[in-house]
């Protein structure tokens, strides 16, 4: 019966061992690209594969193995022809010039991280440890540096320390040896120091002080209040934007550079409070000239326990659906 069925698979059986895998999937692929959107792409290769080789699957291996095994794979084809996504922070250091606006980087010329919904991914139920190491593994800072690793290397770092798969099954799944695996991951991980050497201690989204934090950043976007954001920044905070290559460290700067050329008049905003790379987010609504609110894009806050550290806006309308939001707001 088994042999029959591994010989001429059936759309219910194979949706039923499969399916329950493509949030994680769905992450995994995330974490490798940094694009949600082409997460979403590459889990749909995943299972298409994977359906179509279902009838020589054997069972050497558990079904989750073989579903990483293809989805790693998928990827590491995708990411050859393509540039790397990052974050203006990425680019250069921090903008000393001249008193200026945003300097906006021309259209294609930069490949953009992208934030990931975290309603894409949070399962109905779960552990919630589980949920908060599946959090801490796609927090902004840490998917901008695994962009910066070569792309094996990263598949490597991800499969052993954010996977948990021992180095035989890393080993399998990438068809290399173990050796290899085990000296990919070293310099994964000195790279990874390198870019980030000391990860902060970011505040749960759900912890009453993000909350209270995003609040007030939301709160002084709405109504045009710099001295709300002084209250909420920290001192060392940055800012940067996309798809503008300038950015800015320390309060100060960010404050100025917000008063300056992006708060506008009260009610020139709207903001409604989600959560985006396991951080406090919010989608941003601008109201133009026609009266009109509309979607503008997304911003994600590192919170932390003295204060918002790191705020990234990421300027592209088309994310206020990503996230399940309408284009425009009637009120």
């Amino acid at each position: 019966m088994t042999a029959q069925l591994r010989t001429a698979p059936d759309q219910d059986r194979f949706t039923a061992e499969t399916e329950r895998f493509r949030r994680e999937l769905l992450a995994h692929c995330y974490r490798m690209v940094g694009s949600a959107h082409d997460a979403e792409d590459l889990v749909q290769e995943t299972y298409l594969r994977a359906w179509r080789s279902y009838s020589r699957f054997q069972g050497r291996a558990s079904i989750r193995s073989w579903l990483y095994r293809i989805a790693t794979n998928v990827c590491l084809t995708a990411l050859k022809p393509r540039p790397i996504r990052m974050l203006p922070s990425g680019l250069a250091g921090p903008y000393d010039g001249p008193d200026r606006p945003p300097n906006p980087v021309a259209p294609g010329e930069v490949s953009w991280l992208e934030p990931l919904p975290d309603a894409w991914i949070a399962p109905s139920a779960g552990d919630p440890a589980a949920m908060v190491i599946e959090r801490e593994s796609l927090r902004l800072a840490l998917i901008a540096s695994l962009q910066h690793l070569p792309a094996r290397q990263r598949a490597v770092l991800i499969l052993r320390e954010v996977l948990a798969f021992s180095a035989a099954e890393t080993a399998e799944i990438l068809d290399t040896t173990t050796a290899a695996v085990k000296s990919g991951l070293q310099r994964a991980r000195a790279r990874l120091n390198e870019l980030e050497p000391e990860p902060e201690g970011l505040l749960e989204p759900t912890d009453e002080r993000a909350r209270a934090l995003l609040d007030g950043y939301i709160a002084a976007f709405e109504r045009s209040d710099a001295r709300l954001l002084e209250q909420v920044l920290r001192t060392d905070a940055t800012l940067e934007a996309t798809p503008f290559r300038d950015w800015q460290a320390g309060r100060a700067m960010c404050l100025h550079i917000l008063d300056a050329y992006v708060l506008g008049a009260p009610g020139d905003w709207r903001m409604i409070a989600t959560t985006a790379n396991g951080q406090p987010a919010a989608v941003v609504y601008h109201r133009n000239d026609d009266g009109v609110l509309r979607a503008d894009g997304v911003v994600a806050l590192a919170a932390t326990a003295t204060g918002v550290s790191r705020v990234v806006k990421f300027h592209d309308p088309a994310l206020v659906a990503t996230f399940g939001f309408p284009h425009v707001l009637t009120r």
